[in-house]
């Protein structure tokens, strides 16, 4: 299966770095009192690194938002899922607990203030690909039982013409949620540099961590660029 990014998108920003990960023959479980630990130790982490009113300033969260408004998104109206995930830690409320898998992925995003969503390859059977839409794709909100047309020129994460997640990064699909039958998954994780230290080396480095130990997986990681704008990997 490829996963592509069109060069249009690296136009956006050429610093754009996608961490991929596929996670093959997992384990998922309800989550247990460690992982529901991981998680309040998290929210409570972003309490207290990131006043409220600075949230728009938070380096991530401004290139987030930036990379949006170029691509013609207004992100005050479509919050990127992490900064929406932010401000309601910030709120003082809690994640909800989902199952184990869901609720880590939240937790290694929290600690690393980066984009990170997971989706069950079982209801991707295309081709993967972020784009902006031809006017041929559709979308099943989550929770919904009828797709809506998506309209042209919209930057998505799809399958084929399968749009999983709208916005960019803003909302995922109720095809691909993680659910406790969830065996192979798509991990993709959107930062701006992959060095020793930084955020997406960090988060993917846990993500992987969790994949082989927690879930008793497999593991292929792959780092998608500008230069590197397509990988292929095997189910």
């Amino acid at each position: 299966m490829r996963y592509t990014v069109s060069p249009e998108v690296f136009k956006l920003n050429p610093q754009l770095q996608f961490g991929i990960l596929i996670g093959k023959d997992l384990q998922n479980t309800p989550s247990n009192l460690d992982d529901t630990a991981r998680l309040r130790s998290a929210e409570s982490l972003i309490r207290q690194l990131i006043p409220a009113e600075e949230l728009r300033n938070l380096p991530t969260v401004q290139s987030y938002r930036s990379t949006m408004e170029k691509a013609g998104i207004n992100p005050n109206k479509y919050p990127v899922s992490v900064e929406a995930m932010f401000k309601r830690v910030l709120k003082g409320a809690s994640l909800p607990d989902i199952n184990a898998m869901v609720d880590l992925c939240n937790a290694v995003s929290l600690e690393n203030q980066i984009s990170l969503g997971g989706h069950d390859l079982r209801d991707m059977p295309e081709d993967l690909a972020v784009r902006f839409t031809l006017g041929t794709e559709k979308f099943l909100p989550f929770g919904a039982v009828e797709y809506e047309v998506v309209e042209t020129g919209e930057l998505v994460f799809t399958s084929g013409d399968i749009v999983q997640t709208r916005k960019w990064i803003w909302r995922q699909s109720e095809l691909g949620k993680m659910t406790l039958d969830s065996h192979d998954v798509f991990f993709q994780l959107v930062g701006y540099e992959y060095l020793p230290g930084s955020p997406l080396m960090n988060a993917l480095d846990s993500l992987e961590e969790l994949i082989t130990r927690r879930f008793q997986g497999q593991c292929q990681r792959f780092i998608v660029h500008q230069h590197n704008p397509e990988i292929e990997f095997s189910l």
